[in-house]
């Protein structure tokens, strides 16, 4: 009693220490970890936002650098052009040419031919643009200088229209034609030279566009009571058309322009100054593909350290932007998606797929655009125009005549993907060194309480039917020997389970191959006095012609040799077809088909079960020898079936029918099967049956029977 109290006693001591000493290892290892974890997670996330926003910072800089330096250099390119002496001469006679082209008027078939060029060319290009058909009044040309130089420089220009600049000379022997040949080769190269899109020349006094290096819809077209008179070109020419300065330039912000298929372009021009007075404006058609190449890095965003979501772009001062996102020329389909799931119209996305740009035509509107439109630059983690949390830094450019405001901006996930990264790194970290003290502190518990618990384990398996439950012997003490014990006592018992499987299990096979499964499942479930009533069963009786006298001649072990041999094949025949055995008397056998479980062509299957009983018969007469045949008869109808006896169970059939079919084989002829009407009127349309007529039947008497033909 006392060694119980004291090993009670004493156990829960120990079990306390071994949990304290657990907690205690594993609250240190946790405070540890997490102060280290979280100390070296913020200083890295500060260290490396900062330095992401001085990388932003820079490359917006840099591109503000360019793109400011781009538009200087047209600038003092553009001002050079105007003051030389092949823009005044060119300027000061393309006006006088066009002057006279206009006195002279224009015939109306060739101006029947400018508008049919207008309606084929022109008129389908704006009606994909806009989205409807406009008027084809909205874009003809006013006077006969138009008519007749738009005739001759584009609609007979040999060349295709992104090639026509290359016509020198139209062949209309005009004066204007003249001067042409000689002046355009040195535009065009300059244009070329300096990088224009286009290179115009337009008429103060009536604004008309007396030259252009490209040949567009807007040449020779008044700007200001031609169909572009609304447009950024009429606004640069109006604006420079009034300072005589010659260091004066006008820039005019992108816009949709049409003669150029609605792209965007922007207009910087210079006054063309002739002793003082302004005699033309030069204008530079400035196309957004530069600014938007600059911008983008020529789309290498990831050669520039942008990574996998960073860019830079502009945004003007109605928030629309001056050059493509990067999602744009990316991910076409992602793009319009992105843009679609933060609230964009579809009048906004509309536009972007007539234009094919999203500039003038995608807003961005966030706190980044609105500071630096603002005139202040900054830094800082926003929303970005695509929904999502961004890392920016802005500003404002310096560009005379614009305000414009660029943005380079990263994805705030890519950015702090390093952090994510050492957050991971940290939790693993931390998570093994947890691991390591609480296996210390597991080790302790698990040798102190492990065998009971093992010991514990097998117990309950083993009174959950596991009779293979064991439990490791680990030590000789008390506990060991228990161990030890409880393995010996399973494995006798589990010795002595496997005699008893084995015994039922015999017992099953000898109650089958007495009884139907059916029935004895019944007879298990305790059920007694089973006997049933089928209304439609087929029987078969077989018996071998001659066997008596055979076995007088043959030695008993041979005679049970062929007899087991040759009902085994009867037995092996009837499995396949699904027939029940019912028993067998000396050189008789008896099968019935529908019973227990009734078949619907139970005459069928016994029928074909017959005919098999004949030909083994034969075939294994052959196989030894003798002269064997075999009677069987076959009848259809109702029958009882039970089971009787006790100590020795058989299952056997009652009625007519199985007299009858019995009748059948006693009164059938060797090699032959016999069947009564019933099975006749079943099966002749499927088996060739001969008729006998009527046949003597005890306790029938004159009863009609069928042999099957072989």
């Amino acid at each position: 009693m006392s060694s119980t109290d004291v090993t009670g006693s004493s156990r829960p001591a120990r079990w306390g220490l071994a949990a304290k000493l657990f907690t205690t290892l594993v609250l240190l290892g946790a405070i540890a970890v997490l102060v280290t974890g979280v100390l070296g997670y913020f200083r890295a996330q500060n260290a490396l936002e900062k330095a992401v926003f001085g990388q932003l910072t820079a490359a917006r800089q840099t591109k503000t650098r360019q793109v400011e330096t781009y538009f200087r250099t047209i600038q003092a390119d553009l001002r050079l052009l105007a003051t030389s002496k092949m823009v005044v001469d060119a300027t000061r006679e393309f006006r006088i040419a066009v002057d006279q082209l206009d006195r002279a008027g224009v015939p109306p078939e060739l101006q029947k031919k400018v508008g049919d060029w207008y309606v084929a060319n022109f008129i389908p290009q704006m009606t994909r643009i806009l989205g409807r058909e406009p008027a084809l009044s909205d874009y003809l040309p006013v006077g006969g200088a138009p008519y007749h130089l738009q005739y001759h420089y584009i609609v007979e220009n040999p060349n295709p229209a992104e090639r026509r600049k290359l016509l020198d000379d139209a062949g209309d022997g005009s004066d204007y034609s003249r001067l042409h040949a000689v002046y355009h080769p040195l535009m065009r190269a300059a244009a070329t030279t300096v990088g224009f899109f286009d290179f115009m020349i337009a008429d103060p006094k009536s604004g008309r566009l007396i030259y252009t290096v490209q040949k567009e819809a807007d040449f020779t077209t008044s700007l200001q009571f031609g169909p572009y008179r609304r447009s950024n070109a009429a606004a640069v020419v109006a604006r420079c058309a009034e300072s005589a300065d010659r260091s004066a330039v006008c820039l005019e912000d992108f816009a949709p322009y049409a003669p150029s298929g609605g792209a965007p372009i922007a207009f910087m021009g210079a006054p063309v100054i002739d002793r003082g007075v302004v005699i033309g404006v030069l204008v530079a058609q400035l196309s957004n593909e530069e600014i938007d190449d600059v911008v983008t890095g020529g789309r290498r965003w990831q050669q520039e350290g942008f990574g996998d979501t960073g860019e830079a772009y502009l945004v003007g001062p109605d928030h629309l932007v001056r050059s493509g996102p990067r999602a744009f020329y990316e991910n076409r389909k992602g793009y319009f998606a992105e843009l679609k799931s933060v609230g964009a119209g579809d009048e906004e996305l509309d536009a972007i797929q007539r234009y094919g740009t999203p500039v003038l035509h995608q807003r961005i509107d966030t706190k980044a655009t609105q500071a630096a439109l603002a005139g202040v630059e900054g830094t800082g983690e926003i929303i970005g125009y695509r929904g999502v949390p961004t890392l920016a830094s802005w500003g404002p450019l310096a560009i005379p005549g614009v305000k414009w405001a660029l943005v380079a901006k990263i994805d705030s996930a890519e950015a702090f993907a390093p952090i994510a990264r050492l957050r991971r790194d940290l939790l693993i970290v931390g998570g093994l060194a947890l691991l390591v003290v609480a296996a210390t502190a597991a080790w302790f518990s698990r040798a102190l309480l492990g065998p009971l618990r093992e010991l514990t384990a097998g117990v309950k398996r083993f009174a959950a039917g596991d009779y293979r439950a064991s439990v490791p012997v680990r030590t000789r003490d008390e506990i060991g020997q228990l161990c030890a014990a409880f393995n010996g006592m399973v494995e006798e018992l589990r010795e002595k389970n496997v005699v008893i499987e084995n015994k039922n299990r015999e017992n099953e096979e000898l109650l089958l191959n007495v009884l139907p499964a059916p029935i004895a499942n019944r007879l298990r479930g305790g059920e007694e006095g089973i006997a049933d009533g089928f209304a439609e069963v087929t029987v078969a009786f077989a018996d071998l012609v001659g066997f008596t006298a055979l076995t007088s001649e043959m030695p008993p072990q041979e005679v049970v040799t062929f007899l087991n041999g040759l009902f085994t094949r009867f037995d092996a025949a009837a499995n396949d077809l699904g027939i029940e055995k019912i028993k067998t008397v000396g050189d008789a056998y008896m099968a019935v088909c529908g019973l227990p479980v009734p078949v619907a062509n139970h005459a069928e299957r016994m029928v074909r079960m017959a005919i098999r009983m004949v030909h083994i018969t034969r075939e294994h007469a052959m196989e030894h020898n003798v002269p064997m045949k075999l009677r069987v008869g076959v009848n259809s109808g109702p029958v009882v079936a039970g089971v009787i006896g006790k100590s020795k169970y058989i299952y056997d059939l009652w009625g007519d029918t199985v007299n009858l079919a019995s009748r059948m084989e006693s009164g059938s002829i060797p090699d032959a099967v016999q069947v009564t009407r019933a099975v006749y009127e079943r099966l002749k349309d499927q088996f060739v049956f001969e008729p006998r007529g009527a046949i003597e039947v005890k306790g029938k008497g004159k009863v009609e029977a069928w042999l099957l033909r072989l």
